[in-house]
């Protein structure tokens, strides 16, 4: 059994996560009885910790503002959250004008965490990349995470447990590059090192992660960020589009972004501006192509269609409906 002072840690720990906590609950997931609940409660008042008590019928502790902030007591999920968070924040541009606020945030609770725990969670940041700002992510499995990043730190290889999108289920050695956070889910990218080919993999659908003996080395090439928006342009879909639009790098990449499509630039003279008009290749795979004629109108640039004979016909069918509309009265 954990001894008293450790008992009095995770009553902290409990009232910490907010609410009230009933006396009741409180002896239940500490073990102890009811009256020992309040003899850690008077412990922690002792300590000037601001704990109050509430009555009533759902009355219990909860903690209460004080001038004084509680000892911070973080769980390995929890610390993940956070850092997690400030990362996303730093990305966003909440900063002040002499250091960002974010990042001595994340300096105080470096110091207070546990060293393994920091150690591991330092791996991670250092793992991982953004394809584009952050928004809503969905929330991966923070062993799994930490798992990976340090698989990725140090170079090991990793067995994971897989659920492809259509559910079957596999379970593959990966030689892990990297984290990325793109669209709202995290992916991890490296080598498959049972077909020999990089592949990217959805965190969600990893049921289990285990790091295993030996080591890899990394192969020359793009960042994983990078890595990971190739992929999703090159993925298999129904439909392989190819076009060539007469614009900047920058008017094209606004509409058909790096994880849609790839972009062949032609060999440039030393220092030619990327902003200057030329004709550019532009490929990319797609499961619909109705999407399409409307990009390309938004483009507001000269284009040829090389592939397939598909999307000229809807986007001829396109401009015949606009013209059709125009003309009306």
């Amino acid at each position: 059994m954990p001894r008293p002072t450790g008992r009095v840690l995770t009553l902290l720990e409990l009232l910490q996560s907010g609410g009230t906590r009933t006396v009741a609950e409180l002896a239940d997931r500490l073990g102890v009885e009811r009256r020992t609940v309040r003899r850690y409660v008077d412990q922690l008042i002792d300590l000037d910790v601001p704990v109050e008590s509430v009555r009533g019928r759902y009355g219990g502790y909860r903690l209460a503002p004080g001038y004084r902030l509680p000892p911070l007591m973080l769980g390995d999920d929890e610390a993940l959250a956070v850092l997690l968070g400030l990362v996303a924040g730093r990305r966003t541009g909440l900063t002040t004008t002499h250091r960002t606020a974010s990042e001595t945030a994340a300096a105080k609770i470096r110091r207070v965490l546990p060293q393994h725990l920091a150690r591991r969670l330092d791996t991670l940041l250092e793992a991982l990349a953004f394809t584009d700002q952050p928004g809503e992510f969905d929330t991966p499995d923070a062993g799994i995470l930490l798992t990976l990043a340090d698989a990725v730190r140090h170079h090991r290889p990793v067995s994971i447990r897989y659920s492809d999108r259509d559910g079957r289920r596999s379970e593959r050695t990966l030689h892990a590059y990297g984290i990325v956070a793109h669209a709202g889910r995290w992916y991890v990218t490296g080598k498959d090192a049972r077909i020999g080919e990089d592949r990217t993999f959805r965190l969600d659908r990893i049921a289990d992660a285990r790091t295993l003996p030996g080591s890899f080395e990394v192969p020359e090439g793009p960042a994983p960020a990078q890595r990971v928006l190739s992929g999703f342009a090159t993925a298999e879909y129904r439909y392989e589009v190819t076009l060539r639009i007469h614009g900047t790098v920058e008017q094209i990449r606004a509409h058909l972004p790096a994880g849609v499509a790839s972009l062949e630039e032609h060999e440039s003279a030393a220092g030619e501006d990327r902003a200057a008009y030329r004709w550019l290749r532009v490929e990319l795979r797609a499961e619909r192509l109705d999407w399409l004629p409307p990009v390309l109108a938004s483009l507001d640039r000269p284009f040829v269609i090389e592939r397939p004979d598909e999307l000229r016909d809807l986007v001829i069918a396109l401009a015949d409906r606009l013209t059709s509309h125009a003309r009306r009265t």
